[in-house]
């Protein structure tokens, strides 16, 4: 691993890291040379192309360092635990990337006074408490630690949605939750900024992941989706990835509290 990599020796959490999203900005901090501690309800993915070796197996697999820990995001105490974990691994905790996500509407879609209260209950606990206590038990651990060099304590990556900031068809639970992320983002970046915490949010467009499947099996059809997205169409895991890197990297020195769009143009317009 080069010296010059963006992430050099920082210890990193993502959640939902088993596959999609997750998956894919977990890798990539690996070869920016951060030590990855994933965190899913299991360490196999969904996706059959993603199932042949977990997350954390292929970056051992490719020189980096990665654990596993078995977490229910919605959970405070497992996501406590996320946290010690992590600190008994390597010492402290640099970079949260509050990933895991569901979409029950890409599978179910429902206006709202269809739309049943389990699915309202469980969006929210998995989209948004997760958000909470990620940021609730690594905030508490970036404060108590030894800030680095250049004075920063923490990097907090929270994966909103460009459904945060426009309305979605007949998917009102996750845009309801995804307008929660990005907001307590701003909020948690002004309580925060005087610690050189640094608190962001990406915003992605559709993104070829098994929930696009879903999608665009019961809600969008491709080429609908191909046409929202002016620049090369739906994007890639690896597309967000990239900017995930961005945020937990000295290259957003004098970046906190936004909620940045990767979505090819969807927004633009």
């Amino acid at each position: 691993m080069s010296s010059s990599a963006r992430l050099q020796d920082k210890v990193a959490i993502v959640t939902g890291a088993s596959s999609g999203l997750g998956r894919a900005i977990a890798i990539r901090y690996s070869q920016e040379g951060a030590k990855v501690v994933c965190a899913d309800l299991t360490p196999t993915a969904r996706s059959q192309e993603e199932s042949e070796i977990t997350t954390h197996d292929l970056i051992v697999e490719k020189g980096g360092k990665a654990t596993f820990v078995q977490t229910d995001v919605g959970d405070a105490a497992q996501m406590e635990n996320l946290v010690q974990v992590a600190v008994r691994e390597y010492g402290r905790l640099d970079i949260l990337v509050n990933n895991a996500g569901i979409s029950i509407e890409a599978r179910k879609p429902a206006v709202l006074h269809l739309t049943d209260e389990e699915t309202w209950d469980t969006t929210m606990r998995v989209n948004t408490k997760s958000v909470f206590l990620g940021c609730k038990y690594a905030l508490t651990q970036m404060l108590a630690q030894e800030p680095h060099s250049s004075g920063d304590r923490g990097w907090i990556v929270n994966i909103s949605s460009i459904m945060a900031m426009i309305g979605g068809p007949e998917n009102p639970s996750y845009c309801a939750s995804k307008g929660a992320v990005s907001n307590l983002t701003r909020q948690m970046a002004l309580d925060y900024a005087p610690d050189n915490i640094h608190i962001n949010a990406l915003c992605p467009g559709y993104t070829q992941t098994a929930i696009f499947k879903e999608t665009t099996t019961n809600l969008t059809p491709w080429e609908d989706l191909k046409r929202r997205h002016p620049l090369k169409g739906p994007g890639m895991p690896e597309d967000i990835a990239r900017m995930a890197v961005v945020l937990a990297s000295d290259d957003a020195n004098w970046v906190t509290g936004i909620c940045l769009p990767v979505d090819g143009g969807y927004t633009a317009r």
